[in-house]
């Protein structure tokens, strides 16, 4: 019998940004799955249109409790709520926040190779990135907490951008890290924004942690940024949420989301978010499955074909993250020569900051015939660029 998820859904000619290519060439960059969502949600989106007015849209009381039980059954942390607020996205919450917390030309702290967009959120905005590496050994990532100590001791840094899981190199964060970082940032007054939209695509059998479930600092101290959005490929419907413990922070977090037009539901929103959270659990843990299949088929057949290439383990999201130290170090023309040569569209490693360069990064969240092609494509790539030394 046919897995769901390897139905082929043509994308071509929807508007897709994703697929916005082209003929003939493969996306898997941005990270946007090629899988229909949850049968659940579509109902309900289906039945709402079906109505035919599409008004105006408040966010409905169920819409808090869909937030509240998912955490507390999913990931064990009881959100209070009151502690929530409706947002069109995370990006666009992150931008109010860095407008609404951090005064111009003060430095926002980001843990690099990091999503790229949080340069955006933070430049666009007049103000400094300030980057604390992640270390490196050739297999995997931790914090330099030496560097990240000093840079939140300057006073100048008032706001940091944690990634939990981090996204592009697929980290969760142990408790005791977390803590770490809490303590820290509260000892420096630092305020921690966590972006936690990957949380629900952790490896079967893997965790994640909230950061405000860690210590009474940790909550206090930070705001968090989540969404079905990830997990059930519900970007477009631009549905999201802050949750803000703190009062005197959710006051003003609330203000700027407000002040920025981003703090109102679309007809669709607020129902696709109660329908993932109180219908799509059987479907979510089915995706994860597939995806963690999906992980398992790219690491063999890298391994077998592309040796050259090492797969780094990753414990959630369903985009890879590959070192490609050992065939160039320069990720931009290797990214560049591959989508040339091959079609295949992949994300070059230093859109994500210096410490990116030599990596490439790679979204498997389709169907396994088309992650193969991608995989064949991207072994001919590589074979192509070593032979001509370019």
């Amino acid at each position: 019998m046919q897995n769901i998820f390897d139905k082929q859904v043509e994308r071509r000619n929807t508007s897709s940004l994703k697929w916005d290519v082209p003929e003939g060439e493969l996306p898997m960059w941005v990270a946007d799955m090629d899988f229909q969502t949850a049968p659940e949600i579509l109902d309900v989106v289906m039945k709402r249109a079906e109505h035919g007015i599409f008004g105006y849209t408040s966010v409905p009381e169920e819409w808090y409790q869909a937030y509240v039980d998912w955490w507390k059954k999913r990931h064990g942390f009881h959100m209070q709520r009151e502690w929530l607020v409706f947002c069109t996205g995370v990006v666009p919450a992150i931008s109010s926040i860095v407008r609404k917390l951090a005064s111009p030309a003060e430095n926002v702290l980001i843990q690099t190779p990091v999503y790229n967009i949080f340069f955006n959120c933070i430049l666009n905005n007049g103000r400094n990135v300030l980057e604390n590496q992640l270390r490196y050994d050739g297999g995997s990532y931790s914090i330099d907490f030496e560097d990240l100590e000093q840079k939140l001791a300057d006073p100048q840094t008032t706001m940091m951008i944690l990634c939990n899981p981090h996204n592009p190199v697929g980290k969760i964060w142990d408790r005791d890290t977390l803590e770490k970082i809490g303590e820290m940032c509260f000892k420096y007054n630092v305020i921690v924004v966590s972006d936690e939209i990957h949380c629900d695509l952790a490896e079967p059998g893997t965790g994640y942690i909230p950061f405000a479930s860690v210590s009474e600092k940790c909550r206090e101290n930070s705001i968090t940024c989540i969404a079905p959005t990830k997990a059930f490929n519900l970007a477009g419907l631009q549905t999201a949420a802050v949750s803000v413990p703190n009062k005197v922070l959710r006051h003003k977090v609330w203000r700027g989301l407000n002040t920025d037009e981003v703090a109102e539901p679309n007809v669709f929103a607020a129902e696709a978010a109660v329908a993932a959270f109180t219908k799509g659990e059987a479907w979510l843990d089915n995706l994860r499955e597939y995806i963690s299949e999906n992980r398992q088929c790219t690491a063999e057949f890298i391994k077998k074909n592309i040796p050259q290439i090492m797969l780094v383990p990753s414990e959630a999201t369903y985009l890879l993250w590959l070192d490609c130290h050992k065939i160039t170090e320069c990720s931009r023309k290797l990214c560049k020569y591959i989508r040339k040569n091959t079609g295949l569209y992949l994300s070059e490693g230093s859109q994500y900051g210096k410490s990116g360069e030599g990596f490439l990064r790679m979204n498997i969240a389709c169907p396994r015939d088309r992650l193969y092609d991608g995989l064949e494509r991207l072994k001919k790539g590589v074979e192509s660029f070593t032979a001509n030394a370019v």
